[in-house]
């Protein structure tokens, strides 16, 4: 990637942020995090509200990466079941883990609320859509695995699913109460702010080119500088850094299209609860709007990529099948975002030394558990609770690459038929 600031809608409607300068020279730290997406932001500023001298650096520019390309819906949990979560993990652990994330959502709105970050935060609910009847029995079962757990979750059907909508082409939905959705950059940027009210030391368009464990911590190597300090969090998710060992992913990506600000007419149609949705297709979509009336509708694809014509004829055919009076609607806006998934389809942390963690793999979730973890981190780095999962050690993940053009071909593949067949 050679742009140095983030992209697509996002980018234009956050509002205007502070901007960090380069490091040069030395400084010393508690704790340097490597990395500003959500988990390295909040790890920030987690820790310096437990005392941690705290310094932050960002290659590019804070949410370049995933998090200021996310669809922008705050999730409770993970796109894996909860009895799958235990089953993976075991009952103890698992049960752990979901009943974590499940505040997930209270933790961002909660930042949003107590630090006025301006980030079009709206707590509706979110809409798991079922395609087809299997679709639909899947939603039953998620549904039951969420009651279990006292989830303030509801079983829609195709009617209801319509009214909230706006669309016949479901065959009903499962309504979360504890979700909503938010303008991601503008999130993350705002809760940097929040960190360096607290202290935190950012810098931007500063690359980590060298990690060298030390006997009491570390020393990172930048550009113009270098940073001691006893504790490394790494917090690059799918997006890498120089000098670190990269993370053991399957590397995905994501794409979005904006539509112009609909009439108001169709916006008291269309999601008209405000609530942002994803289906339960293999090849899953997404739609929501935004605060100016744009429908946002993304998918599993590379935009970047070879499939990029593919990809947007797709949404064009989908947006038209879905609601046909946006027929003649225009896409404004398109950026695509790089996901990390595991094998597991879970989230590690994996050790990089005593004093070093690296987090990663929340398969497209990164909002919540992003935010989450980064809190656990900062604990971790300041006073050594227990962490959401285990800390393992830095393990390969075979034919990873192989696994990536898997999916994006099985993407092509399907927003190439999707609608002609």
């Amino acid at each position: 990637m050679t742009n140095l600031a983030p992209v697509g809608l996002w980018a234009q409607t956050a509002p205007t942020h502070q901007t960090w300068p380069v490091l040069e020279g030395q400084i010393d730290a508690d704790v340097v995090i490597v990395g500003g997406g959500f988990t390295g932001v909040s790890a920030a500023y987690h820790a310096a509200l437990a005392g941690a001298k705290v310094v932050l650096l960002e290659a590019r520019t804070i949410g370049f990466g995933g998090s200021g390309r996310n669809v922008g819906l705050v999730n409770a949990g993970l796109w894996t079941p909860p009895d799958e979560v235990e089953g993976k993990l075991g009952k103890e652990a698992g049960s752990k883990l979901n009943s974590y994330l499940a505040g997930g959502p209270s933790v961002v709105f909660d930042l949003i609320e107590k630090h006025q970050i301006q980030c079009e935060a709206t707590r509706e609910g979110t809409l798991h859509c079922a395609h087809s009847p299997s679709g639909f029995k899947d939603l039953e079962n998620r549904y039951a695995q969420q009651i279990a757990r006292n989830a303030p979750v509801k079983l829609l059907d195709a009617e209801e699913t319509e009214k909230r909508t706006g669309t016949s082409s479901y065959f009903g939905s499962l309504w979360d109460a504890r979700a909503g959705t938010i303008q991601p950059l503008a999130y993350v940027q705002g809760l940097a702010g929040a960190a360096a009210a607290q202290g935190v030391s950012i810098f931007e368009n500063t690359s980590a080119l060298a990690l060298k464990q030390l006997p009491g911590g570390w020393d990172i190597t930048t550009d113009h500088g270098k940073v001691s300090a006893a504790k490394l969090i790494q917090a690059t998710n799918a997006y890498g850094v120089d000098g670190a060992k990269d993370n053991a992913i399957i590397p995905a990506h994501y794409f979005q299209l904006a539509t112009t600000p609909l009439p108001q007419k169709l916006r008291n149609k269309i999601l008209a609860g405000k609530e942002g949705c994803w289906d339960t297709a293999l090849i899953m979509s997404s739609f929501r709007m935004d605060q100016s009336g744009r429908l946002i509708f993304g998918g599993l694809g590379n935009l970047e990529g070879v499939g990029r014509r593919t990809h947007k004829n797709w949404a064009q055919r989908k947006a038209k099948k879905l609601f046909p009076e946006l027929a003649n609607v225009q896409f404004e806006h398109e950026w695509t975002g790089r996901i990390a998934m595991t094998s597991t389809y879970l989230p590690k942390i994996e050790s990089r030394g005593p004093n070093g963690l690296s987090i990663f793999g929340y398969s497209g979730r990164g909002i919540s558990p992003g935010t989450l973890f980064g809190k656990a981190a900062a604990s971790w780095a300041t006073s050594m609770p227990e962490l959401p999962v285990e800390i393992t050690s830095p393990a390969s993940e075979p034919g990873s690459l192989a696994k990536g053009a898997y999916y994006e071909f099985g993407s092509i593949m399907t927003h190439l038929l999707n609608g002609r067949i």
